[in-house]
């Protein structure tokens, strides 16, 4: 259900989620193609960054679980997680899975995004789009 409140939003990060038997490789193979360094989250080990990129777009590294396959997705990050979701869902998307604090969703050819919270600060307000 939209609420009828404005809301921001923007397409934010690109993630590669690699799994255990991936992550090492991928890891420093994107370092590698995109000339950066990967910055790993001293406060979360399944965590790395390559940085920010054009416009503020993040490129973010995951280590997944096993059974995961390598895989890359999105994130939308929002002001307002609830009118987002409904406003995706509203044009196609699937909710598939709540996962508390963020909802992760499918467009409708079945890829996987997630909509989060607003994460990158000052690039969220200079890019993010207003919604009615």
């Amino acid at each position: 259900m939209i609420t009828g409140m404005p809301h921001r939003s923007r397409l934010s990060i690109l993630l590669l989620d690699l799994p255990p038997e991936h992550h090492a490789a991928s890891s420093a193979f994107w370092a590698g193609a995109t000339g950066r360094r990967d910055s790993p989250d001293p406060a979360d080990e399944k965590w790395a960054s390559l940085g920010s990129f054009a416009d503020g777009w993040h490129v973010e590294i995951q280590r997944t679980g096993q059974g995961t396959p390598p895989r890359w997705h999105v994130d939308i990050e929002t002001d307002d997680i609830p009118a987002e979701v409904a406003r995706l869902e509203s044009i196609g998307a699937k909710r598939h899975r709540d996962m508390g604090s963020f909802w992760q969703m499918t467009d409708p050819a079945g890829l996987v995004f997630c909509v989060v919270g607003i994460q990158t600060g000052e690039e969220f307000d200079r890019y993010a789009v207003t919604w009615p």
